[in-house]
């Protein structure tokens, strides 16, 4: 089958980016886009799908012209290649589902800047948004995504939390089918001196919290892999602030390629993450593929993936003080739960992630006949 996949933008690669990346090379798929990173898609380990990445318009990085434009260019975009099927992934790329039939909405969060995290941005983030009010974008794009919405042909997620939120403001039934995690690795894991995290510079994933608990912990070690959208003000801002606080003993590095970021997996003690409500995560999981156990709050898609004290410790109402505390515990014997982080690792492998897309694609061209 000839299958297509959209996604919002592809200048900043994330989780959502790698499933995209994913599902084009495991499935020979086109992607299409907005802004393109070919550097960064490079570093990820994705060059050889770059020549089936297709821009089909260039868009602002200031929200919220960035999200409106994109939604607006895939709402009237049909490509001119002839496909058997499509896949939106990026959610503000869903439009796509109007005009390209059969289809499914992949999805990773349900356009949360509209719905779950509504009251988060309109406190922590409404500086960037100077020129339409935001209480007007939420209304318009809430009414505008729900009428596209009916075009989806399948919904599948890749969390309980998130099918639990798209039942809540869409109505609707999602299959979930968990994102992809490659579980075989080039480096040879150990035991180093150090922590790590893994996140997008921006608000919502509350790495304030794992600097101040590193403050608390000199002896510690921790390298934090940030990625952010350069001379975009909310990323930028945010950055900053970070650097402002960041003590001697964390280190933040930007956009280190696939082969770094493999050796900084296999060579840390532990693996920390603080995101607000996570959709699903992929990142504690990426972890636990190399034995790794992490620390996080005891929310949103983190308590499908870590098992409490088996491949990790989850820590309700997360402060500072908390993270210390686990990170100290897990210090006492970062091996023991090496075992359990590889197994529970595995049953998340590309392979699987695969073999179940593929079937709901079936399944859909069986219906379809």
């Amino acid at each position: 089958m000839k299958v297509a996949i959209y996604h919002s933008f592809m200048d900043n690669i994330g989780g959502a980016e790698i499933v995209s990346l994913t599902l084009a090379r495991e499935l020979g798929a086109d992607i299409y886009t907005t802004n393109i990173s070919a550097e960064q898609i490079t570093k990820m380990g994705f060059g050889d799908v770059i020549p089936r990445i297709i821009s089909i318009a260039k868009v602002p990085k200031m929200a919220p012209f960035r999200h409106q434009l994109t939604l607006f260019t895939f709402r009237f975009f049909k490509p001119k290649k002839k496909y058997d099927y499509h896949i939106i992934s990026g959610d503000w790329a869903m439009g796509a589902v109007v005009r390209n039939t059969p289809n499914m909405w992949y999805v990773h969060s349900p356009l949360n800047e509209l719905w779950e995290f509504k009251s988060y941005i309109k406190k922590k983030v409404i500086s960037s948004w100077k020129i339409i009010p935001y209480e007007l974008f939420v209304m318009v794009n809430r009414f505008l995504t729900r009428r596209y919405a009916r075009s989806v042909d399948k919904w599948v997620c890749n969390s309980h939390n998130t099918q639990n939120r798209i039942k809540k403001y869409y109505s609707q039934k999602a299959t979930i089918i968990y994102p992809p995690i490659q579980t075989s690795h080039k480096a040879k894991s150990t035991f180093g001196n150090y922590w790590l995290s893994v996140n997008r510079l921006i608000k919502h994933k509350q790495i304030e919290l794992q600097l101040k608990a590193f403050q608390k912990i000199p002896d510690e070690r921790l390298v934090i892999v940030g990625s952010y959208e350069k001379g975009t003000a909310q990323f930028e801002q945010y950055k900053r602030y970070l650097e402002s606080i960041q003590p001697s003993n964390v280190s933040i590095k930007h956009w280190v390629d696939n082969a770094e970021l493999d050796k900084l997996y296999a060579n840390c003690k532990g693996f920390i993450t603080t995101a607000k409500n996570e959709d699903f995560g992929m990142t504690p999981l990426e972890a636990m593929s190399y034995g790794k156990s992490v620390v996080a709050n005891n929310e949103g898609g983190y308590k499908e993936s870590i098992i409490q004290k088996k491949t990790g410790i989850l820590i309700d109402r997360i402060t500072p003080d908390k993270i210390r505390d686990a990170v100290q515990k897990i210090n006492e014997n970062p091996s023991r739960y090496q075992k359990a982080c590889l197994v529970q690792a595995k049953s998340f492998d590309t392979r699987e992630f695969i073999k179940k897309i593929r079937n709901e694609i079936q399944l859909c061209e069986t219906l379809n006949k």
